[in-house]
C-alpha cells in the first residue's frame, strides 16, 4: 500500500518506521504546502500536522479521492464540513482523537463506567490529561471524546477546563517533558473514589493505530471510526 504523511513530526516518523515494517511504501513526507502532484500513486493518507492545516490537508485529499486518516485535533470547529465534503465525493475518512488501541478500549470502558454511575448523584466526576511540552492542544482531543462520552451517557451537560460549572465536567490539563499521554476519569464520593487510567508508554500504540486503520480503509465509502476498524460495536 502507498502512503502519503501528511505532517513528518515524531508521529510521522514513527508510523513511517511501523508502514515500512509491515511492508507498506511511503510516496510523500510533507511538513508544509503540497500540491496534487505530491499526491500520486498514493492508496492512502495519514495526516498528523498541526491544526491550522488539518482541515486543509484532509479536503484536498477527499477531492482528490484519496482515503484520508487524520489524528489531528484542535481543528473539529470544520469536522462537519469535512463529513459533508467525504459524503458527496463518496470518499473515506477516519479521525480519531486517539488511534492508540488501548485508548479506543479504554473510550468504551468509560462510557459504561458512565451509564453505571450515571444515577449516583453523590459521585463527582473530573477528568486529567497529562501529555508532553510539546502538544500544541488543550484539553487533549482524547480528554474531549472521553468528556463527550461522559456527557452522552449522564446528566452532565458539559465540559470545561478548570473551572467546570454546575453540571459540568472539569478537564485538568498538564504538560509535563517526555509524557506520551496519560488520561484518567475519577468519580469522587464521601466514603470512596472509582478510578480508570490509561497510560500510554510510547507514541509506538498511536502509530499502530493509525496504520491498521489505513489498511482498513482502503476500499471502503464513507465517515468512519476507530470503533469501526477495531469492531468494538
Amino acid at each position: 500500500m502507498n502512503i502519503a504523511l501528511l505532517g513528518y513530526g515524531k508521529m510521522g516518523k514513527m508510523i513511517e518506521q511501523i508502514a515500512l515494517s509491515r511492508n507498506h511504501t511511503i510516496t510523500a513526507r510533507i511538513d508544509s504546502e503540497f500540491s496534487v502532484e505530491d499526491l500520486k500513486d498514493t492508496d492512502v493518507a495519514i495526516d498528523f500536522s498541526i491544526p491550522s492545516a488539518a482541515f486543509k490537508n484532509i479536503t484536498t485529499c477527499l477531492e482528490n479521492d484519496i482515503p484520508v486518516i487524520s489524528g489531528t485535533t484542535g481543528w473539529l470547529d470544520r469536522y462537519d464540513e469535512a463529513v459533508e465534503l467525504c459524503n458527496r465525493r463518496k470518499g473515506a475518512l477516519i479521525y480519531a482523537s486517539n488511534f492508540s488501541l488501548g485508548v479506543n478500549i479504554f473510550f468504551q470502558l468509560n462510557e459504561y463506567l458512565a451509564k453505571m454511575m450515571a444515577n449516583l448523584g453523590e459521585y463527582d466526576i473530573s477528568l486529567e490529561e497529562i501529555h508532553h511540552t510539546q502538544k500544541l492542544d488543550a484539553p487533549s482531543g482524547t480528554a474531549i471524546t472521553l468528556a463527550e462520552g461522559i456527557i452522552k451517557n449522564s446528566s452532565r451537560t458539559g465540559w470545561k477546563l478548570d473551572n467546570a460549572g454546575e453540571n459540568e465536567i472539569p478537564i485538568t490539563a498538564k504538560r509535563i517533558e517526555n509524557v506520551p499521554g496519560t488520561h484518567s476519569i475519577r468519580y469522587s464520593g464521601n466514603v470512596d473514589d472509582i478510578e480508570i487510567t490509561h497510560t500510554a508508554h510510547s507514541r509506538e500504540g498511536f502509530a499502530l493505530g493509525a496504520v491498521i486503520a489505513a489498511e482498513w480503509i482502503v476500499g471502503k465509502t464513507g465517515v468512519f471510526s476507530m470503533k469501526d476498524v477495531l469492531n468494538l460495536g
